[in-house]
């Protein structure tokens, strides 16, 4: 199992990759940290049905940090969510598959975001909502760490515990890095774990990039009854491009050259010449195995 996702996990980050260098802008950094999390959620969390997306109780997983949306695009992709083909669209007019993930034109996103915190609060109502509606589906969220800077995110923090919402899972990419800098340079946010404890969620610490981790963290947040669950990953921003791996600007303020694209597929173990077979602003299959 651990072989099949990281091998889905190194296809993502290709098409990711990809995808943002065609677009001619885009979020890198973010999205390589946060693949290994989504590759685990949409290929063994989820209960789901990308052939019907608005089934009632289909589980929902929100991108609230919506500036990663090339990773969900990616992994979506694989999953079955769209065709490969929109992938060359990424951040082009006219196409679906906005800069920021967009309800409106695809289905399988659950809720716009992209200001930072909504998305987590997007979540904690939506718990609470299916509650109400007496439907068992989990709710997901996965939010960033420079996000948890935001107010809101403390004041949904509150009202998820207040309300027990044992079926949210709360995933923290945890790659210490936003878009200027270090967060402990900006504003610090340590210590996470013990402060979503004092809000009285369960919490997990977990190396972000190791699959059996992973899912241990999971498997203790479906026997929780009483509480949310933050799963507090620990990754690597840029994650397996070593360039990118731990350098704040890769989060999305620097334009991505041929050479770099070059350089990154190899690094993922992808013939680099294949970029010219993308240049139509359509990803083929057999240029990115």
């Amino acid at each position: 199992m651990t072989k099949e996702l990281e091998g889905l996990a190194r296809k993502a980050r290709i098409y990711a990759l990809t995808m943002i260098y065609h677009a001619g802008s885009g979020h890198p950094g973010g999205a390589l940290s946060a693949m290994d999390l989504l590759c685990h959620l949409y290929f063994r969390e989820m209960d789901y049905d990308p052939a019907d997306p608005g089934r009632p109780d289909r589980d929902r997983f929100i991108l609230s940090k919506g500036h990663a949306c090339a990773g969900q695009y990616a992994v979506g992709c694989l999953a079955g969510c769209l065709p490969l083909a929109e992938l060359g669209g990424f951040r082009k007019l006219g196409r679906k598959l906005q800069g920021h993930p967009h309800v409106g034109a695809t289905p399988f996103v659950e809720t716009s975001t992209g200001s930072l915190g909504q998305g987590f609060s997007v979540a904690v109502g939506t718990a609470l909502g299916l509650r109400h509606r007496k439907i068992e589906a989990r709710t997901y969220a996965m939010i960033g760490d420079g996000e948890i800077q935001e107010g809101e995110i403390w004041e949904g923090a509150m009202f998820a515990a207040h309300h027990r919402l044992h079926r949210l899972c709360v995933v923290l990419d945890y790659n210490k890095l936003q878009s200027d800098d270090l967060n402990r340079n900006i504003m610090g946010v340590e210590p996470v774990a013990n402060k979503f404890r004092a809000f009285g969620w369960r919490v997990e610490e977990i190396d972000g990039h190791q699959f059996d981790a992973i899912e241990g963290a999971f498997g203790g947040f479906n026997r929780e009854t009483g509480r949310p669950t933050l799963i507090l990953a620990h990754t690597t921003k840029g994650k397996g491009v070593h360039y990118m791996e731990d350098r704040p600007h890769w989060h999305g303020s620097v334009k991505m050259t041929e050479d770099n694209l070059r350089q990154a597929l190899t690094d993922l173990n992808c013939n680099p010449e294949t970029i010219g077979k993308c240049r139509d602003g359509t990803i083929w299959e057999e240029s990115l195995d």
